[in-house]
């Protein structure tokens, strides 16, 4: 068993969010034994009803029309048939068409196929609504109370966690920012927006930005906009309250943009700024995603007040073929401990993590390497698995991830949305769309000393009930080892040490 309530909605007499939670479900229906003439009976009523379903649909129907009485739950067709009558009656079904998101934008695709391949005009699209998709809504995930969602912080106390939100639908637009904030990085309360589309530098979107906090435990966010004209800007942002927890205002700098597409970058290639790290040189630096033709870029600037910038020489690394860069991170970890560190540190026992997300894929990818501060470069430590080319932090549906590093528990936390792969028609009748992976801890491998070691926040533990142990299980090759962890409807985990016995010729044993 499990906590099946870790997100915390707001009150709404105290909060004045504009997020409504879901219908709830009706209770389960009492369960009983079922006898062999109920059973008989039953079969016998739907095969009529089945029978009686195909004489009316054939009788003067046209096949790729498809009627019920029931308006709400008539099915969607992709398209109408070429005759004039079938086309009367399409007009007055609800039409589904695969409709692009975000590209004209100028950012990743943000649909999920809505149907698979051999799929054609005018078959039928199944019904779906709430309450049949209610029950997919995860237990642990953070995400939104209803809609469309996609950097995070710990200050005074409280994790903040600052999303792109749709409050008009579950689709990719309208992009606003979301807020919560929680204890545990588990149970969420949702706070009123932080930012909306509501100035001609981001009318068209508040996308992805980075927080940075000073040494004079200030904040300053610089966030992406979309203007009037669709021209991706960077944009600054700070507390209205640095004294307030729970930053529930945020403030805009009059001067927005602070920073516009440079000379021989697409105007729809230049967005999601780093979280900022302090030179030696006592200047702040970030770095920005973008593309040259093909090739993937991360171009870098310096800043003393967030407000002026100063764009670097050359860029902080680039990779031929990948694409456009999207939220790209930049952060160090140490070879020797198991903490994790400050944005800002550097030295002979840091390695640097380059991670991208490739617009063309829409899969995040990493490398170690070596960042020089006075050139502004990163090297990686081997180029046959370079940024794009590589590894994965993921190698299922993991995308604009984002890190931060948690200075109450000294450790890098890792985060990534996750684009559930339903149709839109689905999400739209369900409610919400995508959710954010749980946190992950990052650390250097200092075993194979060439890739990141993950592994869920320990607040995780939680939310853990019972727990089963089973002690020199032999494992052997090819075999299968059933192992009784109690009823399916129970979330499970597995954690397992394998060790390679010779003697028993390649067997495993399980301790």
């Amino acid at each position: 068993m499990a906590d099946t309530r870790p997100l915390l909605p707001s009150d709404p007499d105290a909060l004045p969010t504009a997020y409504t939670p879901l219908p709830g479900g009706s209770s389960s229906p009492e369960i009983r034994r079922i006898h062999v003439k109920e059973v008989l009976a039953m079969f016998a009523g739907v095969v009529m009803v089945s029978l009686l379903v195909v004489i009316i649909g054939n009788t003067g129907q046209d096949g790729n029309v498809y009627h019920r009485n029931n308006r709400r739950d008539k099915p969607m067709l992709l398209a109408a048939s070429p005759n004039k009558e079938t086309a009367t009656k399409a007009e007055k079904a609800e039409k589904l068409q695969a409709v692009t998101r975000g590209m004209a934008a100028g950012v990743s695709e943000k649909s999920s196929r809505l149907y698979s391949s051999g799929v054609g005009a005018g078959t039928p699209v199944y019904p779906w609504n709430n309450s049949m998709l209610s029950w997919q809504r995860t237990a642990f995930h953070f995400q939104p109370e209803k809609n469309w969602m996609n950097g995070p912080l710990f200050y005074k106390g409280w994790y903040h966690f600052f999303y792109q939100y749709n409050p008009k639908g579950a689709v990719w637009g309208n992009i606003v920012w979301g807020h919560a904030v929680s204890r545990d990085l588990i149970h969420w309360l949702h706070l009123p927006l932080a930012m909306v589309a509501d100035q001609w530098y981001d009318i068209n979107g508040v996308w992805t930005g980075s927080a940075t906090i000073l040494p004079n435990d200030q904040i300053v966010m610089l966030y992406t906009g979309s203007t009037n004209e669709s021209v991706q800007v960077q944009c600054l942002a700070y507390p209205a309250d640095h004294k307030d927890p729970l930053l529930t205002k945020w403030v805009k700098y009059s001067g927005n943009p602070v920073l516009v597409p440079p000379p021989g970058i697409g105007v729809k290639d230049f967005r999601d700024p780093t979280t900022a790290w302090y030179t030696t040189e006592g200047k702040w630096r970030i770095t920005i995603g973008s593309k040259v033709n093909k090739t993937g870029i991360s171009l870098v600037y310096d800043t003393k007040d967030f407000i002026k910038y100063e764009q670097l020489d050359g860029v902080l690394h680039a990779v031929p073929g990948t694409g456009m860069w999207e939220c790209i991170d930049f952060y160090p970890v140490s070879k020797t401990s198991d903490k994790g560190l400050d944005t800002s540190q550097n030295g002979a026992d840091v390695k640097h993590v380059m991670k991208t997300s490739l617009d063309d894929d829409r899969n995040d990818y990493y490398a170690l390497g070596s960042y020089n501060e006075k050139t502004g470069k990163w090297v990686p430590d081997d180029q046959k698995i370079d940024v794009g080319i590589g590894i994965r932090y993921d190698y299922g549906k993991f995308y604009a991830s984002k890190t931060f590093y948690d200075q109450n528990k000294q450790r890098r936390v890792l985060w990534g949305w996750i684009g559930e792969s339903d149709s839109e028609n689905a999400d739209v009748k369900k409610g919400w769309a995508s959710l954010q992976g749980i946190p992950r801890t990052v650390l250097f491998d200092q075993n194979t000393g060439s890739n990141l070691l993950q592994w869920p926040v320990e607040e995780i533990e939680k939310l853990r009930l019972n727990k089963k142990n089973f002690d020199k299980v032999q494992v052997k090759a090819g075999s299968v080892v059933p192992l009784d962890v109690g009823t399916a409807t129970q979330v499970c985990n597995l954690y397992a040490i394998l060790k390679l016995l010779s003697q028993f010729g390649g067997s495993y044993f399980l301790a």
